[in-house]
């Protein structure tokens, strides 16, 4: 996880020593972040953490830091067209066996 946040514009590093945070560089105004903390007892389960990514260029660039850092079970990145058009997306575990994936729409979702 620390190594795809950064990758993915989370850039700041706020972590303390007992949970982890990161946020985006928003010159000093309030800015989106990710924080976690580490069980040593965690066991993965079904759920699955997705961050955005701006285009298809940034969701394969992220997939090479992945299986750099030895990402696993990975899948794509590919078009999942079951999910929308344009669906671009790698879904993987981190070495703890956590559900994560980047992704990017080719068209924004519309609610009828």
């Amino acid at each position: 996880m620390i190594i795809i946040l950064p990758a993915i514009g989370f850039t700041l590093d706020k972590s303390a020593e007992e949970w982890g945070a990161f946020e985006k560089d928003s010159e000093g105004n309030p800015a989106e972040f990710f924080g976690f903390t580490e069980d040593t007892n965690h066991r993965p389960n079904e759920t699955r953490i997705a961050f955005w990514a701006k285009t298809r260029d940034e969701v394969d660039r992220v997939a090479k830091i992945v299986r750099e850092a030895g990402g696993q079970n990975l899948e794509g990145p590919q078009i999942w067209p079951e999910y929308s058009p344009g669906y671009y997306a790698l879904f993987f575990e981190d070495p703890d066996g956590n559900k994560l994936e980047i992704c990017c729409r080719g068209s924004a979702i519309v609610a009828d």
